[in-house]
């Protein structure tokens, strides 16, 4: 074989065979989002454990040529497309992370003071708005529902819906998602403090009474009952939730409650992560209607958490006991990070306030809130 030959094969090779030729501008700009967004994770903590892996997937999956989101010649899933297929399609990933979050709650404050349900209902007005507000964006019924729950700060629930619904929009739609979660410290603060007065930061409540423990033992059992018998379409995700928290307050089943607490927590995380990044190819992510959607989900969480707000002002005006509106902010499900931005403002306008155990209600509450939008969503449109 001749030097000409040879050249020609190697040649042949690189432009068939490797993705150096095939690698476009748009994967480019797509590997310089995955490094941003690992930059973001590592460098700023922002919501590493899920950033980390989202990152990473979009950073392998905009590589060409690579076989991870394709299907085999034999028609057997990827690797990613694997996980994001038998994880998140068949809407197993996010129940187990719920699983493992019903866990590690305690429902206390929330029993304590039933009153805060309200809140967390209330904080899901960006929700609503939202849904309608991007209708006029050229969104479908179907896009704009899984657009809106952004705003709940609810990551699984994001992606659960968004599976459903709207599957061609997941990377953007739970990358929207967990940035604002992660961002709650900076977003939140601003917004507590144009629509309170000084005053009304000042107000302290009263200490929480003692909840029994079989109160805690019984409310999951109670709570799955309604929120199933009301809502059927949220059932995989409300019943893994009291499931795990019947299983810490029972309290014969330590082992298993501390596997999904902490292993299986963390396993499923890893898959999801991945599963998550790898839809955000090029060809998916790169138009209008991404960018669209991280700007939405800021207005949205923004109008969820001023709903809270406005919830516990009218609240006060029935209540002899008036609430601190500083914790209507925390109907936001972003648990306990937006209880302890509550708690932080409050400190701020009075060192004895302490709010974080009365923040903690709405906080609970607003998880069962934009799980409860989530089921309205998929009873209308699936």
């Amino acid at each position: 074989m001749s030097w000409e030959q040879v050249f020609g094969l190697i040649t042949s090779i690189l432009l068939t065979q490797t993705g150096v030729p095939n690698l476009a501008f748009k994967e480019v700009v797509m590997l310089l989002i995955a490094f941003f967004f690992l930059y973001l994770a590592v460098a700023k903590e922002y919501e590493p454990l899920l950033l980390v892996p989202i990152g990473f997937g979009i950073f392998l999956v905009n590589f060409p040529l690579a076989p991870l989101m394709g299907v085999t010649e034999a028609g057997h899933p990827e690797l990613l497309r694997a996980f994001y297929r038998y994880g998140v399609e068949w809407e197993i990933i996010p129940s187990v992370i719920f699983l493992g979050l019903g866990a590690m709650t305690d429902f206390g404050p929330l029993i304590a003071n039933p009153k805060t349900l309200i809140i967390g209902a209330g904080a899901q007005l960006g929700v609503f708005i939202t849904y309608i507000g991007v209708l006029f964006f050229g969104f479908t019924l179907k896009e704009a529902a899984s657009v809106g729950i952004i705003g709940g700060a609810d990551g699984p629930t994001t992606i659960y819906l968004t599976a459903k619904l709207a599957p061609h929009l997941l990377g953007a739609n739970a990358l929207a998602a967990y940035s604002y979660m992660a961002m709650v410290p900076l977003i939140q603060p601003p917004i507590m403090k144009l629509l309170t007065s000084d005053t009304q930061r000042r107000i302290q409540m009263r200490q929480l009474r003692p909840v029994s423990a079989r109160e805690k033992l019984m409310f999951p059992l109670i709570g799955a009952s309604l929120i199933i018998l009301l809502i059927p379409a949220v059932a995989p995700l409300m019943g893994m939730f009291m499931f795990g928290n019947f299983m810490r307050e029972c309290g014969v089943v330590r082992r298993l409650t501390d596997t999904a607490q902490n292993a299986l927590m963390n396993i499923v995380t890893i898959f999801l992560g991945l599963s998550v990044g790898a839809t955000m190819q090029a060809d998916a992510f790169l138009s209008y209607k991404p960018l669209l959607i991280f700007g939405f989900g800021l207005f949205d969480f923004m109008v969820c958490t001023a709903g809270g707000i406005f919830t516990v002002q009218v609240m006060n005006l029935f209540v002899k006991e008036k609430m601190n509106p500083l914790i209507g902010s925390a109907g936001v499900s972003a648990v306990p990070m937006a209880a302890r931005v509550s708690h932080s403002m409050g400190l701020r306008a009075d060192p004895d306030n302490w709010l974080l155990m009365h923040a903690m209600g709405p906080n609970l509450a607003g998880v069962i809130g934009s799980a409860a939008a989530a089921g309205m969503f998929i009873a209308m449109f699936q």
